[in-house]
């Protein structure tokens, strides 16, 4: 089977315009329930204005109904890697925000959540597709909330990546199976436009999928916008080699040294970090010395005391002899009472 590559806006945009195939994509990349979908894509005139290059996109919003309400879809097909788009990203978010929509006659502002199909790998992350999530966390206790809010629910959101160029592989499971079709391999021709679709599916949605991009392949006016398509990406490539590429260099440049800027603050907080320890240290050692000061001082006092007591024993002691000598005790006796020797007498002339 030919299909047509799927990365192309005017692909999607094919299989995007069938309700089932919508609900389907959206609902097994998101693991919700969709009850009901509306999904209008935006053609929009995006310029690449330092080079004057005009290209028309397609931004897939669907608003879906799942079992918790309403919430809005911002799906995003990115073929290569600008820092400019990134800021287009960020504003085209802005935009959906600041958008309320009419649900059941009534204005609402809805939940979003983001859908990013890229056609560049991330360097940092291995993953064909992943989901970088929001998990409300209880700073004090540190447990997870189970519960949603719907002011936060308005106020952040959930993003799908699909990265085209890591899909390889089993296709097993139904999201598996949904990812084969944008697998970026066995191409027929050098454009990367047409591919030949060698596996077995077993899921009727993806069968589907596949049948429309066939369809979608082997029509000549589908196939005149891909070329089309795919023209106006290789001038923008081919001319953002000059004044884009050197765009994009400076913006990495002014990120990275952001970055060093913030690394450098980063040191020094940690360097202040530890002077301020070490003085903590420094005080605690002069506190240490001062409490040991304190304690020898102490002893000598306490030495001090213990020597006036004895030399009052020994005073004692002395006139003790001294009055038995003066009460006719003999000599032998007073030693004998007193538990001295003679030399002890003749020290202090008392025989």
């Amino acid at each position: 089977m030919i299909i047509a590559n799927p990365i192309y806006d005017a692909v999607f945009k094919q299989l995007m315009q069938n309700e089932r195939i919508a609900k389907f994509f959206i609902s097994t990349l998101t693991e919700q329930e969709i009850q009901t979908i509306q999904l209008k894509p935006n053609k929009l005139a995006y310029t690449y204005e330092l080079i004057a290059t005009r290209i028309f996109r397609l931004d897939f919003v669907a608003t879906i109904k799942t079992p918790q309400g309403y919430q809005k879809i911002l799906i995003e097909i990115q073929k290569a890697f600008k820092y400019i788009d990134i800021m287009r990203f960020r504003n085209y978010l802005a935009e959906h925000y600041k958008k309320q929509d009419e649900i059941e006659g009534e204005e609402k502002t809805l939940p979003i959540t983001t859908i990013y199909i890229l056609g560049f790998d991330l360097p940092e992350i291995d993953s064909a597709c992943f989901r970088a999530e929001r998990v409300y966390r209880d700073l004090l206790t540190r447990e997870v909330i189970p519960k949603k809010s719907s002011f936060v629910e308005s106020l952040t959101h959930d993003s799908y990546i699909v990265q085209v160029n890591r899909i390889g592989g089993r296709y097993r499971s139904k999201l598996e199976q949904l990812l084969s079709l944008f697998e970026q391999r066995y191409f027929i021709d050098e454009k990367g436009i047409m591919k030949e679709y060698p596996h077995e599916v077993s899921v009727e949605e993806v069968g589907l999928m596949a049948r429309v991009l066939e369809h979608v392949a082997a029509d000549r006016v589908q196939r005149q916008l891909i070329e089309t398509e795919w023209e106006a990406w290789r001038s923008i490539d081919a001319l953002t080699g000059g004044v884009g590429s050197k765009l994009d260099r400076l913006m990495r440049e002014l990120e990275q040294e952001k970055q060093r800027a913030e690394q450098e603050k980063q040191r020094a907080e940690q360097k202040e970090k530890e002077l301020e320890q070490e003085k903590q240290r420094a005080e605690q050692k002069e506190k240490e010395l001062e409490q040991e000061k304190q304690r020898a001082e102490q002893k000598e006092k306490e030495l001090q005391q213990e020597k006036q007591r004895a030399e009052q024993l020994e005073q004692d002691k002395i006139n003790m002899i001294r009055e038995m000598l003066k009460q006719g005790f003999s000599k032998e006796v007073v030693m004998q009472i007193a538990k001295v020797d003679e030399s002890f007498l003749k020290k202090y002339n008392l025989i």
